[in-house]
């Protein structure tokens, strides 16, 4: 009874709530410790926690972790649980800050150009630094992977001039269209063609295939002039820098989602050991400086398991090597194609090309050649020079317009996807290693340190539940209640529907009165 052993002031307080006696086996007969024994024999059923005041003192640190989690093993057991969500949600938005926001997202008090983190905001890594990106990437193809002029050399000029003289033609009818002439002197040059004798036709045709096969034998002479391919894929970056993610994304999709998934083990482990702290360690900040701890340790720990060890190191039984370098097939073939058919297929080269200063030089020198070899050698015409050049700039800007032509061609000539697949898989392990690594190397430290102030904050609600100051609402009574009612509810409606059956059953029974 509690007048046996407590004061008024305790019998009042435990009187006044409703307690649940917990029949522990603990017992000591000495006068003090039989008063905290038989006052922690009492637990309030109305808290949800119960203070470590109340728990017994022990000599052996063991002893008293035990009695510590017995008296909460609920507020215990949900630690690594905790851990093993911040450790998820910290390193899926460890990833997502690689990638997005596209755009800087925030209060621009403060942006500085190519730092992804503002004063009050963010702008994802790959798309902030996108120009410094794509230029170690284009120095890592052109040192290691490609020869710009070795790959232009596989062009062959009589097949070009083959499938573009036909368009030479169109395109001189073209430029007359656009001269002030009238429309009987614009279609004259047809005309005379075609009453031209077949002997000087085929030497006009003559003409035209062997301006075309000087055009790209010129073109391959001097691609290094003509052809900057930092401008070409750092133009089309800068244009949409989603391009850049979704190359990364693509070669590196496996290693992402090991980085997202390996947070929920990893931080489950840690969470096991910030479970062991907070009951052996009589504080409890314990919980947030764990937290703090897990969401830093699984961050760092993922990426350096993703690319360490860079060559296969032994380890007992075992070969460790980073996650990224042991799929270098695989990540060769993807990288290629995609490098291959969205950066420098036919289309954007010639794009790149057509706007060069160099080409367009190129092209008016050939094309003026052209220009005074039909005039002066079939028609005997010289014509002005202001005429020429007001050609030469038509047909420069009808050459996009005829050009697709050599789309498909091209394409299967350069055969880039296989130079590139081939080059990387011969790649060694530290230069494979720079194919992916840059993104994460960049602002790095800030991931790190995201995740780790994630993970102060869950450790903050952990900590709250463990000294009360935050408190889980009663759901499972809710729930209970809730189904209570529902069970109610059929078997009213199941007796309801037998009473209406047996109604109909027996029509002509009716009840006493």
């Amino acid at each position: 009874p509690l007048s046996n052993w407590a004061t008024p002031q305790q019998r009042h307080h435990y009187e006044s709530r409703s307690y649940i006696k917990r029949g522990l086996s603990y017992h000591d007969q000495t006068n003090g410790r039989h008063l905290s024994s038989r006052l922690w024999l009492f637990e309030d059923s109305t808290r949800s926690e119960v203070d470590n005041s109340d728990i017994p003192k022990s000599r052996n640190p063991f002893t008293r972790a035990w009695r510590k989690f017995k008296a909460r093993p609920g507020t215990y057991l949900i630690i690594p649980c905790v851990a093993a969500a911040v450790g998820w949600i910290t390193n899926w938005m460890a990833v997502q800050m690689i990638f997005y926001p596209i755009k800087f997202r925030g209060i621009p008090l403060y942006v500085k150009e190519e730092v992804p983190l503002g004063l009050l905001g963010w702008q994802g890594i790959v798309p902030c630094k996108t120009r410094p990106m794509s230029e170690v990437m284009v120095t890592m193809v052109t040192n290691q992977l490609l020869s710009v002029k070795e790959v232009f050399q596989r062009i062959s000029p009589f097949r070009v001039a083959r499938l573009l003289s036909p368009r030479v033609p169109m395109m001189v009818q073209e430029v007359l269209a656009d001269l002030p002439l009238p429309q009987l002197a614009q279609q004259a040059p047809e005309a005379v063609f075609r009453g031209l004798p077949p002997e000087t036709q085929k030497l006009l045709h003559g003409y035209n295939r062997k301006f075309l096969q000087d055009m790209v034998k010129a073109l391959q002479k001097n691609i290094d002039n003509i052809f900057d391919i930092q401008k070409c894929v750092q133009t089309q970056m800068l244009a949409d820098r989603t391009l850049l993610g979704k190359l990364f994304q693509k070669c590196g999709s496996a290693e992402l989602d090991f980085l997202t998934n390996s947070g929920l083990w990893f931080g489950f482990i840690l969470g096991i050991i910030q479970m062991l702290v907070a009951l052996f360690w009589e504080n409890p900040w314990s919980l947030s400086i764990g937290g703090a701890i897990v969401g830093y340790a699984t961050n760092w720990l993922a990426l350096k398991w993703i690319f360490e060890p860079v060559n296969p190191t032994r380890f007992g039984p075992f070969v460790l090597q980073g996650q990224f370098l042991r799929r270098q097939k695989e990540v060769s073939k993807e990288f290629s194609h995609f490098f291959a058919t969205k950066i420098l297929n036919a289309e954007e080269l010639w794009k790149s090309i057509l706007q060069e200063p160099s080409f367009v030089a190129l092209f008016s020198q050939h094309f003026s050649k052209l220009f005074h070899t039909v005039s002066h050698g079939l028609l005997r015409y010289k014509p002005e020079p202001e005429t020429v050049r007001f050609c030469t700039r038509k047909a420069l800007g009808k050459l996009p317009l005829h050009v697709p032509v050599l789309y498909k061609y091209m394409d299967n000539a350069l055969d880039l996807e296989d130079s590139l697949r081939v080059k990387m898989e011969q790649m060694t392990s530290e230069q494979f290693e720079r194919v992916l690594h840059p993104i994460f190397e960049e602002d790095e430290l800030t991931l790190i340190l995201a995740g780790a102030f994630l993970g102060l904050a869950a450790g903050l609600v952990q900590q709250g539940l463990e000294t009360g100051k935050i408190k889980f609402p009663p759901l499972w009574k809710h729930f209970r209640s809730l189904l209570q009612r529902v069970k109610g509810f059929c078997r009213n409606q199941i007796s309801s529907r037998f009473s209406h059956q047996s109604d109909i059953d027996n029509p002509d029974e009716t009840p006493d009165l």
